[in-house]
């Protein structure tokens, strides 16, 4: 038997950007208090939490605190030391566990588990300098894209080869910060998906409705529920995240994103232990959010019925996308979320609104 999470205990929670604030906001209203440690001070998580401790993602004496002030711990992204994660486990509980955090944070270790777990990937190998990369361009016939194996998200941290030669390669570990690589092959795919789900305590587990979701300069743009994809990819899907959330002994919401192939077959392109951006649909279009689903599971409550009311387009507000909101608030089934940043940037997501569509 689980014991729940007393109403009044204290989550907390490491990094304080907007994820942190959502999951701050889902802990109010389920009775917790929060401490969320970070960096930056009046960060976007600080503002809606009880509080904030000014401190490094990895500074012991912040940790400490935080361990001594809180019941359990989680955190809002994955490029939190793992080192960090694994020496506070020690001292409290911390959910999503410090395994699944390494594994996304490089993406040749989280591939290679993905496919040890039966699942498929696009094709990849490593790259530690320009002759692993001259024989993975050839490899793969001159196309592929080139990420740095960890640090990378957004977009960033990326090269793309098309119809590239052995000679192309010259120099460009040097470019990419003489880093450890990955280079994926390209996939022919028709579509991007998504799959947010969630595993408890008791290993049980829940999936929210796959979501279609659109990319623009490597940022997610919109998110589509329901996806227009078959109840056997669907399901393929739920499957493929529940076995994930098995195979690292998970406790909490994981996002899981897909490449959809012309025959409805799925392929994992990465995972996310947390909660995601392709799952900010939920707090408009379901009685229980993602947000709300992290704390129940990392509190030992009892999941909530993923089910959604609606159909919805979630669609994020990037950097001058900001100036949009007032048009937005005049609309009927919109429901609009703002992140409480106060400068808007190009590529600095300020926001998001979720339209309802029935």
């Amino acid at each position: 038997m689980i014991t729940p999470l007393p109403a009044g205990s204290t989550i907390g929670i490491i990094g304080g950007g907007q994820l942190g604030r959502m999951l701050a906001m889902a802990a109010a209203r389920l009775g917790y208090r929060t401490i969320v440690l970070e960096p930056q001070a009046d960060c976007p998580a600080a503002q809606t939490a009880n509080r904030q401790i000014v401190a490094a993602y990895d500074d012991a004496h912040g940790l400490a605190e935080l361990a001594r002030e809180c019941a359990v711990v989680t955190y809002e992204f994955e490029n939190v030391p793992v080192e960090a994660i694994a020496a506070l486990a020690a001292d409290v509980a911390v959910f999503p566990p410090a395994r699944a955090l390494e594994v996304a944070q490089d993406r040749l270790a989280e591939k290679t588990a993905i496919n040890a777990m039966g699942i498929a990937t696009a094709r990849f190998l490593a790259v530690d300098d320009d002759t692993m990369l001259a024989a993975g361009i050839e490899g793969f016939g001159g196309n592929g894209v080139l990420k740095t194996r960890r640090l990378g998200y957004d977009g960033k941290g990326q090269r793309v080869f098309r119809n590239a030669s052995r000679q192309d390669a010259a120099g460009v570990f040097a470019a990419m910060g003489n880093a450890p690589l990955i280079l994926e092959a390209f996939v022919e795919f028709e579509r991007e998906v998504s799959a947010i789900a969630a595993r408890g305590q008791d290993g049980r587990v829940v999936a929210y409705d796959a979501a279609e979701n659109v990319h623009r300069d490597g940022i997610l743009h919109t998110s589509t529920v329901p996806a227009q994809v078959s109840e056997a990819t669907l399901a393929q899907a739920r499957n493929a995240a529940a076995t994930i959330l098995e195979g690292l002994d998970y406790v909490g919401v994981i996002g899981v994103e897909f490449f959809v192939l012309s025959d409805g077959a799925l392929i994992v392109n990465e995972i996310a232990p947390r909660v995601h951006n392709s799952g900010h649909w939920t707090e408009a279009a379901c009685m229980v959010s993602q947000f709300e689903q992290h704390i129940r599971a990392i509190c030992g409550l009892p999941l909530g019925d993923p089910a959604r009311h609606s159909d919805c387009v979630m669609e994020n507000l990037i950097g001058e996308d900001v100036a949009r909101v007032g048009d937005l608030l005049a609309e009927s089934g919109v429901m609009v979320h703002l992140y409480g940043k106060a400068q808007a940037r190009p590529g600095r997501k300020m926001g998001h609104f979720t339209r309802l569509g029935g």
